[in-house]
Formats: structure tokens, C-alpha cells, sequence
């Protein structure tokens, strides 16, 4: 009886640290998550999450792992199915969007510094040297489109119809063209090349940085609304984990603008940061 006891109370104690093992993989002993799989596009993006959030997060005792994606679609994807538990690479504007548009459920955290959209020229030095007639590239599709005109305004270049949203504006919200610019939308990928083959190019900033354009080059760089601003997102479940509370503290720490203003030169910081 003695050695039947004694087995059962060995089995026991194997099945429950056995199943105290599977049960707190990626948590620590208060079944608190610590292990996060971040997840963004390829380049400036997945440089911020390693260079300047990964390591306040892993003094906070996370383990962290860097998923990189090559395209717009498959990080929302990857969130909303938990392959990832955090991703950052788009504005809120198109987050919206495409959680509408696949009825996903996912939130923004925080929003961080973004590299802006500017405008490029091999032909002139500055706006003031712009000629009449001059041709000028810009994203084809919609919501960049609406930020280059946008720029074009504030660098008095055009004048957009103060009705129109500023989400919206297209050409034919161009109310004065003060130079006769021509607009040649073409896809925002290729505008970094453009800006050979026509004298003004509207280039989105990670594709200028793609392209190993300086952002400082820039003719004139966007007043970013704050909506175009790249976030932090997760699914809408997690908001209130504390695996996100730390990332958006991490995401607000002193140490996080410190690595920005030395790693990522002529990012745009968001309306919180710059107003603290």
C-alpha cells in the first residue's frame, strides 16, 4: 500500500508540474503574458521595433520577437488570427479601413513618429525655383494622393477647396494651380525612381527610405495630420492585457525618443509627444 501511495502521489506530482509547464508557456507564474511576437514591414518599422521598443520591453522582462512582412495585408492578418500579438507598420486611417473592409476586430495602441511624405527634385534646389508647367508625380491612389496635394498647398503651390475633407482632396478639388503643375499619378512604389524622369516627385516616406532616399532632402516635408501617423495596433480583445499597457508605456518612455531623435532622423513625432 506504501509503494502504491507513493507512486500515485509521484504520477501526481509529475502530471501537475507537467501541466503547470504547458499552461504557462510564454506567462510567468501570475499567468501574465511575457513573451510577444511584434510584428511589421520590412525596413524603418521593424528597425523601431527592435532598435527602440524590443529593448524596454525585455527589461521589463519580455521575451520579444521581431516578424517582418513584405506587404500591407498580411500583418492585419497575422493579428487578427494571433500569429502576432502586436503589429506596426500603418496609419489609422487605413487600419479603419481594413478592419472594416475584413471585419476584424483590431484597435490602435499609440501612434509614433512617421516618416513623412516630401517632395523631391533632381531639377530644381528649392520651391521657389519651380517653373510654370512643371510636371510632378504623385501616389495614385487616394489617401496618399490626398496628402501630396495637401503638401502642395501648404508649400502655397495650390489652393484645395477649404469644403472637402482633407482625408479626400483630389485634383479636382484644386481650386488654383499657381505654377500650372501637371499630375502624374503613377503607383507609390515607383515614385523614388520618378524623381529621374520628372522634374517634382510626392514620395511617401518608407518608400524614399526604401529607396535609401535622406528624408532631409526633401524640398518641402508634410505637416502630417496626425491621422497619417503609423500605430500600434492589436486586437481589440487585448487592449487591456498588460502586455499592451507596457508596450504603449515603452512607446511613451523617455528611452523610446531618445533612440528616436538619434536613429531616426527627420521623423515626424505625433501630437503627444510633442506637446508633453
Amino acid at each position: 500500500m506504501k509503494k502504491l501511495l507513493f507512486t500515485l502521489v509521484l504520477l501526481l506530482s509529475v502530471g501537475l508540474l507537467a501541466a503547470c509547464g504547458s499552461s504557462s508557456e510564454g506567462e510567468n507564474a501570475e499567468g501574465e503574458k511575457k513573451e510577444i511576437n511584434f510584428g511589421a514591414t520590412a525596413g524603418p518599422y521593424s528597425d523601431m521595433v527592435t532598435k527602440a521598443i524590443k529593448p524596454i520591453l525585455e527589461e521589463k522582462g519580455y521575451t520579444v520577437t521581431v516578424t517582418e512582412f513584405s506587404d500591407y495585408i498580411q500583418p492585419n492578418m497575422a493579428l487578427s488570427t494571433g500569429d502576432i500579438d502586436a503589429n506596426l507598420f500603418q496609419h489609422l486611417v487605413y487600419l479603419e479601413s481594413f478592419a472594416k473592409e475584413h471585419q476584424l476586430e483590431l484597435s490602435e495602441v499609440v501612434s509614433v513618429p512617421t516618416a513623412p511624405m516630401g517632395i523631391y527634385s533632381n531639377t530644381f534646389a528649392s520651391l521657389d525655383e519651380v517653373a510654370d508647367g512643371s510636371s510632378i508625380a504623385i501616389p495614385n491612389d487616394p489617401t496618399n494622393a490626398a496628402r501630396a496635394f495637401l503638401i502642395l498647398q501648404d508649400a502655397g503651390l495650390i489652393t484645395l477647396d477649404p469644403d472637402v475633407s482633407s482625408l479626400t482632396v483630389s485634383e479636382k478639388n484644386v481650386l488654383e494651380n499657381v505654377k500650372n503643375l501637371k499630375f502624374e499619378p503613377i503607383e507609390a512604389a515607383q515614385l523614388p525612381r520618378a524623381v529621374e524622369s520628372v522634374d517634382l516627385a510626392a514620395v511617401p516616406g518608407n518608400f524614399a527610405l526604401a529607396a535609401e532616399m535622406n528624408l532631409l532632402d526633401a524640398l518641402q516635408l508634410e505637416n502630417m495630420p496626425d491621422q497619417y501617423r503609423n500605430r500600434v495596433a492589436v486586437k481589440t480583445a487585448d487592449l487591456d492585457a498588460q502586455f499592451v499597457k507596457d508596450i504603449k508605456e515603452a512607446v511613451e518612455s523617455a528611452e523610446f525618443e531618445e533612440t528616436i531623435d538619434a536613429e531616426f532622423e527627420g521623423f515626424g513625432k505625433p501630437e503627444w509627444m510633442t506637446n508633453r
